[in-house]
């Protein structure tokens, strides 16, 4: 069992987590998730939170392949009236922010939000990893080959576990050194991999389970579930729960999910599944 400290808020992970994407972006992948004002973004809270979300995390920045980037300035104009919002109704909850700005990292953390997700681990801004030390927070941090810009521009590993596993113990230690106690590893499905990349680390995903830290998988309505099964992503909810459950077969702690109830149910019959 794995415990996070969120900023004095103490979360176990005795069975697995689910954390639900909020988006403050119009050209996310998923429409589903894409919400333009603060109001629809409480009201989404609302519903994930009651559909039994353990964590909301919230980005302003849009990182699917080819995206274009905005400033620091620019996803704090979004985010920080949204954590407020939040709080305001449920004081209780644990926020993530998804974003690869120390900048950004630092403001949202202050205005009451407890966890920090960097898709790029640090590569992006070299003030990331010192600032999420100094915060004390926890950090998912995220494999990614190149950029959102480049990740998918025909990405090659010789051996994708083996690289993304040496990738996660230099930068564990990366983190320790700088402070950062509770650092989760994301694999990064979809992130500088092509689909065949995306299912050998999925079905290797248990490796992983060496480095002793909590794993999360963000495989929700991607590429790699809808262009395998040759549907439009609002048709790959069935697909994705299928991903959930192998994920969590193979060890996966914390589902990053676009749709929170069905996931939700997923690690509820597995469970059984698994005391029967």
């Amino acid at each position: 069992m794995f415990t996070l400290n969120c900023k004095g808020k103490l979360m176990a992970i005795e069975k697995p987590l689910v954390m639900g994407i909020i988006n403050f972006t119009g050209d996310s992948f998923y429409e589903g998730s894409r919400m333009k004002t603060t109001e629809a973004v409480l009201e989404k809270s609302t519903q994930m939170l009651s559909e039994g979300a353990d964590i909301l995390d919230l980005g302003a920045q849009t990182t699917k392949p080819g995206s274009t980037r905005i400033s620091a300035d620019e996803e704090l104009k979004k985010i920080i009236p949204a954590i407020e919002k939040i709080l305001q109704k449920y004081p209780e909850t644990i926020i993530s922010i998804d974003t690869y700005h120390a900048k950004v990292a630092a403001a949202s953390i202050e205005a009451g939000a407890r966890i920090i997700n960097d898709i790029s681990a640090g590569t992006l801004d070299k003030d990331m990893i010192p600032t999420v030390g100094e915060l004390k927070v926890p950090y998912i941090c995220m494999h990614m080959q190149g950029t959102p810009q480049t990740m998918q521009k025909k990405p090659v590993y010789g051996n994708p576990v083996q690289e993304i596993l040496d990738f996660f113990i230099d930068k564990i230690n990366q983190c320790k050194q700088a402070g950062i106690t509770d650092v989760i590893i994301d694999p990064g499905f979809g992130f500088g991999k092509t689909i065949a990349h995306n299912f050998v680390l999925l079905k290797n995903l248990g490796v992983f389970k060496m480095l002793d830290r909590p794993i999360l998988a963000g495989l929700s309505r991607k590429s790699t579930i809808y262009k395998t099964l040759g549907i439009p992503v609002n048709d790959a909810l069935n697909g994705t729960i299928v991903m959930h459950t192998l994920a969590l077969q193979n060890g996966a702690d914390i589902l990053r999910v676009h749709d929170v109830k069905e996931a939700r149910q997923a690690i509820t019959l597995l469970n059984k599944y698994c005391e029967a």
